[in-house]
């Protein structure tokens, strides 16, 4: 177990995906203004690392999933000016991002790069971690959708990250599937067959996020993605400002200020959303079926289109086992259940 500075606590990184994971929730059409105001105040609360992008990381704004408002440069470098204490996190899924956007990024001053992959193809990651190390950044591995693989698959997944060279390695809940004995058995695994720090990131859409953050820790977790308001795609996010009252209640030392993440939550409330994510029927049932968040809005264009049930086009995708960038799959889930008897 890590220990802090004074020696007395354990400490939990907390990675804060607000400016990238929340873009899912507003189009991608954050502008320069929100994304300064915001990643300001995380940096006068201390928040260690400060991710910004396109909700599908670098490279990835497209028709397909949606223009993000500025390119990622633009992105970058207004996060960039507003960190003087704060690391600035990177997100990139190969497929979507490419080794010349990893190059930019670190140009623009990226700290903390993510490499994404889905839970049983780890080995796509070689080539972007082994680019992000030469760059001089710190190199992460994450794998997406872990619900779909087995404690055991997933501790052979992410020592194979750790092997490409990945400074920290962890699991994403991107369906917000997760109970706190599956976070369990899975952070147990993986840091069981590691050495370097284990990563969770949780969604709200069981209404188990923090609970499930909290299992992440206790089970060897160091490293814990959480959002101001829990603002993310669907239900949103481990909220990071609950999360941080949770740890200091715990004993945990996560080096932010409570008070200072209070107002930084309410600039994010105030300046980057409409609404502050809540667990509908449809986000709901998106965690139980094991699909991914950010299909609520195509889902529900597609079934109001269609005069469907949402509710039935995810569990259709949820059978077939949907994950991100399949977002085609929607249309053909929709019209066989429109023909179905």
């Amino acid at each position: 177990m890590d220990l802090s500075a004074n020696g007395s606590r354990p400490t939990v990184l907390i990675h804060d995906p607000t400016l990238r994971d929340g873009h899912h929730a507003v189009g991608h059409q954050l502008d320069a203004g929100q994304l300064h105001a915001y990643a300001h105040a995380a940096n006068a609360a201390g928040v260690p690392v400060v991710e910004v992008g396109h909700g599908n990381g670098l490279g990835a704004s497209s028709l397909q999933i949606g223009r993000a408002k500025l390119p990622d440069a633009a992105m970058l470098d207004t996060v960039r000016e507003a960190l003087t204490h704060s690391k600035m996190g990177v997100f990139m899924a190969p497929g979507w991002g490419t080794a010349d956007d990893l190059r930019m990024a670190v140009a623009h001053g990226a700290d903390v790069v993510r490499i994404a992959a889905h839970c049983t193809e780890a080995d796509v990651t070689e080539r972007h971690l082994g680019i992000v190390r030469d760059l001089g950044a710190q190199a992460q591995g994450v794998l997406l959708m872990s619900h779909m693989a087995s404690p055991a698959q997933l501790a052979e997944q992410c020592a194979q990250l750790a092997q490409f060279g990945a400074q920290a390695v962890g699991i994403m809940d991107s369906a917000g599937h997760y109970l706190p004995y599956d976070v369990t058995e899975r952070i147990h695994a993986i840091a069981a067959a590691v050495e370097v720090p284990v990563i969770f990131h949780g969604h709200n859409n069981l209404s188990l996020a923090v609970a499930n953050s909290l299992a992440a820790i206790e089970a060897g977790a160091r490293v814990i993605d959480a959002t101001a308001r829990g603002f993310g795609a669907g239900a949103g996010n481990t909220q990071l400002e609950v999360l941080v009252a949770v740890l200091e209640r715990r004993g945990f030392d996560t080096g932010i200020g409570l008070r200072e993440v209070l107002r930084a939550a309410d600039v994010a409330e105030a300046r980057l959303m409409k609404a502050q994510p809540v667990i509908d029927s449809v986000s709901l049932v998106s965690g139980l079926a094991g699909v991914f968040s950010g299909f609520r809005k195509p889902v529900l264009a597609t079934a109001r289109r269609e005069g469907i049930d949402p509710v039935e086009v995810f569990f259709a995708l949820g059978e077939r086992q949907a994950v991100a960038g399949q977002e085609d799959l929607i249309a053909d889930v929709a019209r066989q259940l429109k023909v179905a008897p």
